[in-house]
């Protein structure tokens, strides 16, 4: 009876505490029926996120284009490898020796080394490293088609640069971002708009089974991709191809420390070529180094002799540069010692001021500077030229140069190139003005920006005047002096004429400073450069190159590794541009012969005939004086003033240049007085009256009807 109380106690319990249970859970039930909750989370979110899938679409970066829409960078598609190895999946690899002996005919692995991962222990899937990763589609399609089991691939985007290191130090590169896992670019352009460029993935999600199966009468939610926007650059594809060329070529015979070279149009400032040695390929990387550079704009040295353009410029827009006007060269003193010329040019020596520019004479640019123009005024050119601030170029991390210009002897290298430092780019906006009549020109090199999907421009870069530091008549002057650098007997540029083409520019040969602080010594430890323009008349290129250290060996000099880049980029380049060459015989570099006691009628047709302008003061026939003397060396068309007996009457200098008036006045033993700049406008003496040695005599200088009206127009439209 006892046995049987018990078992009825315990029953009571049992029941009582499964009845507790089965309440708790009515109540959760309830609870989680009219909440939708469990354990502080939302039952249909959880759900949904657990039958919702999502796949990515991918987008694409924008691409770079040259001028003209060539390809530079692009997204392309490429494809990863893959081996499924789990015999619980139907595809699986089920013959490791003969897919390795196929696939090694495709991809860049040794036969073993791919049997060793297709037989890898425990493994669900393989990957083959970097030989199976970037396959073409074409490789992809070659595997395929070999219908091995087990053989699957993954898809993905690849930056492509179809040209390989064609500018890669001004394009730049793209990798994987370590701290955000996104592509971006790391140098150059990719870096520089990488915001521009920057693509966003979209996304597609849908309900699906837990297959993975779409479920019915459901719909999917697609979130676009964003693809980034496109690049137009100023670079001309076909003239940095002959860049290219040239500096690989003279990489390989001259093995140099550096190459620097830039193609710019001066017209609008658009730089047409770019490049450096040494350089790197953008999708190995082979070649880059955790300090490179972009060396023509984050790279400023003592730029040597082709400074003295500038100084040439500044003298002539001074009305200072009296060509046939000696001097003695050799040594000029500062006061805290003295700077001589280089060793072609004789101590001592007298010569004139145009051959001291055609044989780069530091004492003929040290007196110009220093005595006909004055340091101050030198140094406001300086500024005038833009050598002070950074040119604005579209390119990151650039770097402006220091103007040395406190002791005498920093003000007196400076006119010839040393001591102070500027950049390549500065010196291609600087010579832009002499190029382009006065008119400097911003650089740049992004000509548009365009939705990559549309086509719409989102942003074009107009054309930039940065200043006119001297007029238009200067810059013809300026050019018609740096011909004769070419072409004249003992000019240093001699090994940079181009046949068809007048060429003018200004050779450079820099000291290097050691880490002592002193130049370096030796037959190559210099910047050799050469900075040039072409058709001399009408320049529609300037080109700028500069090669460190150069290997010449006993047989080449400077000279050599810089005109076999200059030469063939500028000649190819203007007939690719369809600059036809000229077919007028150069009258240049010839010397005037004397013609004093002569006939005045036969010598004005013997000089007309050779292709000059002659004027005549004087009513005799025979001839006194003339300018230039004997034994100048002419320019191309310059004019030349015959002094004869008799009365001298005053002729229409109306739009004579400064320089021909010069002369004149020097013949006639006038005393000039002058104001402004650029062509006789106005003079103080009447046409046709007489005047007599020692008499006043002023004109006023302006610039051409127009040209004012030009600018506004242009703006608005955008040591040897």
């Amino acid at each position: 009876m006892q046995k049987q109380k018990n078992m009825k106690h315990g029953a009571a319990g049992l029941f009582f505490l499964f009845g507790l249970l089965f309440f708790v859970l009515i109540c959760r039930f309830l609870y989680i029926q009219v909440t939708g909750t469990a354990g502080g989370e939302v039952l249909a979110s959880k759900i949904d996120k657990k039958y919702e899938r999502e796949q990515v679409i991918e987008a694409k970066r924008g691409s770079i284009l040259d001028t003209k829409g060539e390809v530079i960078a692009e997204d392309t598609s490429s494809y990863i490898l893959r081996a499924v190895l789990s015999e619980k999946e139907t595809e699986h690899v089920k013959d490791p020796e003969m897919t390795a002996a196929k696939l090694a005919k495709y991809i860049d692995m040794d036969e073993q080394d791919i049997y060793e991962r297709l037989t890898k222990k425990g493994a669900y899937q393989v990957e083959f490293g970097k030989a199976g990763k970037d396959l073409t589609q074409v490789v992809k399609q070659k595997i395929e088609k070999l219908e091995l089991p087990g053989i699957t691939f993954g898809r993905t985007n690849k930056r492509f640069y179809p040209n390989g290191i064609f500018a890669s130090h001004l394009i730049g590169y793209v990798e994987k971002d370590e701290e955000t896992g996104e592509m971006a670019g790391k140098f150059g352009i990719e870096k520089y708009l990488n915001k521009e460029l920057q693509e966003t993935d979209g996304k597609l999600t849908y309900d699906s089974d837990k297959w993975g199966i779409l479920l019915p009468d459901t719909k999917e939610k697609v979130v676009a991709p964003d693809n980034g926007n496109d690049v137009m650059l100023t670079i001309d594809k076909k003239i940095q191809t002959f860049l290219e060329d040239s500096l690989s070529k003279v990489q390989e015979k001259y093995d140099p420390e550096q190459i620097i070279a830039i193609v710019s149009n001066p017209k609008t400032g658009e730089i047409v070529a770019m490049g450096q040695r040494p350089t790197f390929h953008p999708t190995t990387k082979e070649g880059l180094t955790d300090t490179w550079r972009n060396l023509a704009i984050e790279e400023s040295f003592e730029p040597g002799s082709t400074m003295k353009t500038f100084t040439l410029a500044a003298a002539v827009e001074e009305g200072v540069f009296n060509p046939n006007e000696s001097f003695t060269a050799g040594t000029y003193k500062t006061g805290a010692g003295s700077i001589g010329d280089h060793s072609g040019i004789e101590r001592g020596k007298s010569m004139t001021f145009l051959e001291g520019v055609q044989r780069s004479s530091n004492v003929a640019f040290a007196t110009l500077a220093m005595d006909k123009i004055g340091a101050d005024t030198f140094r406001e050119y300086l500024t005038k030229f833009g050598f002070d601030n950074k040119t604005g170029i579209d390119l990151p991390n650039e770097i402006t140069g220091k103007i040395q210009y406190k002791y005498k002897l920093e003000k007196v290298t400076t006119s010839f190139g040393q001591g102070s430092t500027v950049t390549p780019i500065q010196q291609i906006q600087a010579a832009s003005s002499i190029a382009n009549d006065g008119k400097m020109m911003q650089p740049y090199v992004i000509k548009s920006i365009s939705d990559q999907d549309t086509g719409k421009v989102l942003k074009t870069t107009k054309p930039k005047v940065s200043g006119e530091p001297i007029s238009a008549e200067t810059a013809k002057q300026v050019r018609d002096y740096l011909e004769t650098v070419i072409s004249a007997k003992k000019g240093t540029g001699k090994k940079y004429a181009i046949e068809g083409y007048e060429v003018a520019g200004k050779t450079g040969t820099a000291q290097i400073a050691g880490p002592t602080g002193r130049y370096l010594e030796g037959k190559n430890n210099y910047v050799f450069s050469f900075l040039g323009m072409a058709p001399k008349d009408d320049p529609q290129l300037v080109i700028y190159v500069a090669v460190k250290k150069p290997n010449l060996g006993a047989t080449y000099v400077g000279a050599d590794p810089l005109s076999e880049i200059f030469n063939p980029v500028m000649q190819n380049s203007l007939q690719y541009l369809n600059i036809k060459p000229s077919d007028v015989k150069k009258q240049t570099a010839n010397k005037i012969e004397d013609y004093t006691n002569q006939s005045e009628s036969s010598s004005v047709k013997e000089l007309e005939q050779l292709g000059y302008e002659v004027s005549t003061i004087g009513s005799g026939r025979k001839v006194l004086d003339q300018s230039p003397k004997a034994g100048s060396t002419l320019l191309q068309g310059e004019k030349i003033i015959l002094r004869t007996e008799g009365d001298m009457k005053v002729p229409d200098m109306k739009g004579w240049s400064l320089r021909d008036v010069m002369k004149l006045a020097k013949v006639a033993k006038l005393d000039l007085q002058t104001s402004g700049t650029g062509y006789v406008s106005k003079q103080n003496i009447k046409v046709g009256k007489k005047v007599k040695e020692g008499d006043s005599f002023n004109v006023e200088l302006s610039q051409p009807e127009g040209a004012a009206d030009n600018l506004s127009s242009n703006e608005n439209k955008g040591s040897d």
